[in-house]
């Protein structure tokens, strides 16, 4: 912006109108000065004024500068209270992944891990297909049906005195992800593995490894029929514990073993 643009927009919104004043007053009192105009008497008092002017401005100028430091020092007081006062766990645990299938709909990575997944991947299957026809990259890991983890499972339920309950749960969980394993003209890659181990808690990653990468962490309970609690993360806002569950994703993924023909697969997945 040009200085007589500039000039005409302070003029209009009422705008450092004390400093042009000042200016102009300087600027007549120089041309009077020289021209011998004026009694040096009446440029003496002229300048001491505009002086005083001057003096006005820088002393409203440190005033200002006072007070927006001092409502700066206020506000940093008040962000400092709210990180420190307790917060509510409501405010990051749910029932429910929020915007989980939404976000499914159009990831190009899923990393799964749970129990026994059973209607996570009823509900998920169709979207599952088409991620694995459109090329997405899918690792579901689940516990071992041919080991003792089942009962373990069971133990830890509503329901401890059914120690089949977590093998019949795992049936149908296997045929499904033979099923998607088989998927005819799939662009993309699905893995499997099985668990010789009951993971702590169940763990869903979209897009990991981008910045709209989340977390979905199901907080599993011990012998209640209640829904687990669900935490969800962000790439960008929770950092420190995004990269700690991711990590522990990958953790957990490498116990287990790779599905394979022993498990009806074609091939080993």
């Amino acid at each position: 912006m040009s200085l007589w643009r500039q000039l005409r927009t302070d003029v209009r919104d009422g705008k450092n109108l004390e400093i042009y004043a000042t200016g102009l007053v300087s600027l007549s009192l120089a041309v009077l000065g020289v021209l011998g105009t004026v009694s040096p008497g009446i440029l003496s008092a002229a300048t001491l004024a505009t002086l005083a002017l001057l003096a006005g401005s820088a002393l409203e100028g440190r005033h200002a500068g006072e007070r927006l430091e001092r409502s700066h020092r206020e506000l940093a007081q008040l962000v400092r209270e709210r990180v420190a006062e307790e917060v509510s766990a409501d405010r990051f645990l749910t029932t429910t992944k929020v915007g989980f299938e939404e976000q499914l709909r159009h990831a190009r990575e899923v990393l799964i891990v749970g129990v026994s997944l059973s209607r996570t991947l009823r509900t998920h299957m169709a979207d599952l297909e088409r991620l694995l026809l459109n090329g997405a990259s899918i690792h579901i890991a689940v516990i071992d049906p041919m080991s003792t983890v089942p009962q373990e499972a069971a133990r830890r339920s509503s329901i401890p005195d059914s120690p089949d309950r977590y093998e019949h749960y795992l049936r149908p969980s296997v045929d499904l992800l033979r099923q998607l394993a088989a998927t005819p003209g799939a662009g993309g890659r699905i893995q499997v593995r099985f668990l010789p181990l009951l993971p702590a808690c169940g763990l869903a990653l979209l897009d990991a490894d981008t910045d709209e990468g989340r977390i979905y962490v199901d907080l599993y309970v011990h012998r209640s029929a209640a829904a687990d609690p669900v935490m969800t993360l962000t790439r960008l806002k929770d950092a420190r514990w995004y990269q700690h569950f991711r990590d522990e994703f990958y953790r957990i993924w490498e116990s287990g073993r790779p599905a394979g023909v022993n498990d009806g697969f074609a091939t080993a997945v």
